[in-house]
């Protein structure tokens, strides 16, 4: 345990010192993760926006609360989910990160990975799911389903800051994390309740 805490330790060093894209220089905080360190699910988000940019910790916002209201709407507990963007740092004026960006900060991103040793991964919108795959998807076509990737099984969702712009997004949403749900409990990652 203590070899795991340094390792985590060294990550949030590593990750708080980076300056591999400008975002760095704009951002108050590195917004690393919020959760458990290791869990069975990990659910990616695109990037911090200015609550998150405040407080240092990611999905703390209207979306976030909205996130954290559905996670325990089905039960999830904590140590059941580790929550991160794909980048680190916000975008001025909370644009979208740049393809740049977004590959400057996937070296840290599979560190990450190999902490938290995840078994399944929530990608929430299409900068999530383009960081993943390199490529933008049209949303209706790639949400919904799970896809095995180097041993992972990932499904990709709306994002809930879009749910809050488009209500009828919160269904699907709902829908998706049900089915991550029932997933992990297929797998006897989480219990049955």
């Amino acid at each position: 345990m203590a070899d795991f805490d340094k390792m985590w330790e060294d990550f949030e060093f590593v990750c708080s010192n980076c300056n591999a894209c400008g975002l760095r220089e704009s951002a108050k905080n590195v917004v690393i993760y919020r959760g458990s360190r290791t869990a069975p699910l990990m659910i990616v988000g695109e990037a911090p926006g200015a609550e998150e940019d405040e407080e240092g910790k990611p999905f703390v916002g209207k979306s976030g609360r909205l996130l954290q209201n559905l996670l325990e709407a089905y039960g999830f507990e904590e140590k059941d989910y580790h929550i991160c963007n794909i980048c680190k740092c916000r975008p001025p004026e909370n644009r979208r990160p740049e393809p740049s960006e977004i590959s400057a900060c996937k070296k840290n991103l599979a560190i990450q990975f190999g902490l938290v040793r995840p078994k399944v991964i929530l990608l929430c919108g299409s900068t999530a799911y383009e960081g993943f795959f390199g490529e933008k998807p049209v949303m209706k076509d790639v949400r919904g389903r799970f896809i095995e990737k180097k041993g992972y099984l990932i499904m990709t969702t709306y994002h809930p800051a879009f749910a809050l712009r488009n209500p009828s997004a919160k269904i699907p949403i709902y829908e998706d994390v049900g089915r991550v749900l029932d997933k992990l409990r297929e797998l006897g990652l989480v219990s049955s309740k």
